[in-house]
């Protein structure tokens, strides 16, 4: 949350704190109520209600904007706030521009000749928008840049408009996209490789099936002063799975901290059948002191228990209805999935009008096929401002039902 003071969340059941938290329930029911609601969707804008950075808000609010018929003014207005606020109605006009706003794109623009914090804005809307909408720009940029007490650091759009920037340019390095999945290993298992190259090794390997023989080289796979995992190795070990357990087991005992740790989630992550009481009571300790961080790694691990783990269902539907940390809302649904799918086709239904990419992408698979369902759907499929992930889902769905019911 952005603002110096703590801000509080409204109740969870009130329009409100539903929009706070970047409900679906929060987003149809303004709809009902366009006019009485208005002000609490631009507070959103205005206000970071976000539990920390990795919840997202943006589309959520600019579909308000848009589906209540709202005014973009208050948001252009907003720009002229301190970078932060600035940039939090940056993003929302700019996916309004995408649905066809001209005044969230005019704004923008005016903003970028005028504003006192174009540098970022103009970066935001390059990576956003078609280039015909902003390339026309660049004299504004070439003659603004002087003014400036630093040279921007990303390398788009200043390139592009022959402007120098701080950043260094990378040096390209042979790219091992190329190698065989033997090969690659062949890189990972030799001493006298740079961490560079197995950096890259290990980049293409995740983009892979995941490969069993990678388990006995994870141990050498530390940074050269080896106080740290290479970054790609978590991640190319979390998706071998179960398959790891055996050599997680001995990880764990070892005397270097990162494999230790890496050894100790693993095994988190893959809990016996005696672990599950723990981690029930470890799930109701964490809504008791309202933890709004970190019990999405609880929930994933009940969820490998299945109807064996029906005492954390309580805890994680208050946890769904309640959490202000919108990001984790999805893995307390998917935890409910596994373990006791009762009356869940709402939630599902209502997740379509989430906040959270990953929420409306669970929503587009799971959601029942009624009616209220598969026009929301439709939406997702047609809407500019939506992810390209989401619409190709939503493409994939409505193409699938169809090929069903013909």
């Amino acid at each position: 949350m952005s603002d110096a003071h703590v801000m509080t969340y409204s109740p969870p059941d009130s329009v409100e704190g539903l929009l706070q938290r970047g409900r679906g329930l929060g987003a149809a029911r303004a709809l009902r109520d366009p006019r009485g609601t208005a002000a609490l969707v631009y507070d959103g804008i205005r206000r970071d209600w976000r539990w920390d950075g990795t919840d997202d808000r943006s589309l959520y609010l600019a579909r308000l904007v848009q589906d209540l018929e709202l005014s973009p003014t208050p948001v252009v207005d907003q720009l002229a706030g301190d970078e932060e606020s600035c940039l939090r109605a940056c993003d929302v006009l700019e996916l309004l521009a995408l649905a066809g706003s001209d005044e969230a794109r005019d704004g923008l623009r005016v903003y970028v000749r005028e504003g006192e914090h174009w540098i970022p804005v103009l970066e935001s809307v390059s990576a956003g928008w078609p280039a015909e909408w902003w390339d026309d720009l660049g004299d504004v940029a070439r003659a603004r840049i002087g003014g400036e007490a630093e040279l921007p650091w990303c390398t788009e759009p200043w390139t592009r408009f022959g402007i120098e920037v701080s950043s260094r340019p990378s040096v390209p390095r042979p790219s091992p996209a190329g190698l065989r999945t033997e090969e690659l290993l062949a890189v990972l298992a030799d001493n006298s490789a740079e961490d560079t190259a197995k950096f890259d090794a290990l980049r293409v390997l995740n983009s892979r099936e995941p490969a069993e023989e990678l388990l006995p080289l994870v141990p050498s796979l530390g940074t050269a002063d080896d106080r740290r995992p290479l970054p790609p190795l978590r991640r190319a070990v979390e998706r071998l799975g179960a398959a790891a357990v055996p050599a997680a087991h001995g990880w764990a005992q070892d005397e270097r901290p990162w494999l230790a740790e890496l050894g100790a989630d693993v095994l988190a992550e893959h809990p016996g059948p005696e672990a599950l009481p723990g981690l029930v009571e470890e799930l109701a300790r964490q809504w008791a002191t309202r933890t709004w961080c970190g019990p999405d790694r609880t929930a994933r691990r009940l969820a490998r228990f299945g109807p064996d783990a029906a005492d954390a269902v309580p805890h994680l539907r208050r946890f769904w209805l309640r959490t202000p940390h919108s990001y984790e809302r999805t893995a307390y649904l998917e935890a409910l999935a596994a373990i006791d799918r009762d009356g869940l086709e709402h939630v599902y239904t209502e997740s379509l009008w989430d906040c959270e990419e990953r929420a409306r992408l669970a929503a587009i698979t799971s959601a029942p096929d009624g009616p209220e369902a598969l026009e929301r759907i439709a939406v997702l499929r047609d809407d500019p401002m939506e992810t390209p992930e989401v619409r190709a889902a939503a493409r994939a769905r409505l193409g699938a039902d169809a090929t069903v019911s013909s």
